[in-house]
């Protein structure tokens, strides 16, 4: 199956590469959401977070952290979200892992919508255990 980040990693398509070393790659999404949108993808093809060996988890995430900065000191935003869309259903498109840093000004028009749910009864702690005992 053909990889864009995989074509990406290898040269064999372009990327504005913010930086890269031995297991990671970072580079500009061509579809922000909003102008410095970067995605952090470690160079191992996993397919989701689920899939990204312990061993590599730290190294993605302290990269993350550092271009997080880079794009706070170079934008000049208000926030970032980070995300990481895990499945079809959670908006993955490219099936390698990539993690999302997306910058958030007060006044942009990315919204969130978010419909809050709310517990019944006992589900909180029935679904609490439920997953305790998959742990």
């Amino acid at each position: 199956m053909k990889c864009i980040f995989c074509d990406i990693i290898n040269r064999d398509l372009p990327a504005e590469v913010l930086y890269e070393d031995e297991q990671v790659i970072s580079f500009l999404d061509i579809r922000p959401m909003n102008y410095g949108h970067a995605l952090i993808v470690p160079k191992m093809h996993v397919e989701n977070f689920l899939s990204l060996p312990e061993d590599q988890m730290g190294r993605v995430f302290i990269i993350a952290q550092k271009i997080a900065c880079a794009l706070r000191d170079a934008l000049g935003f208000d926030g970032f979200n980070i995300t990481i869309n895990n499945g079809k259903a959670a908006g993955q498109t490219v099936f390698h892992l990539p993690i999302h840093i997306i910058p958030r000004y007060s006044h942009d028009t990315f919204q969130y919508k978010i419909d809050f749910k709310k517990y019944r009864n006992n589900e909180l702690e029935e679904i609490g255990n439920s997953i305790r005992k998959c742990i």
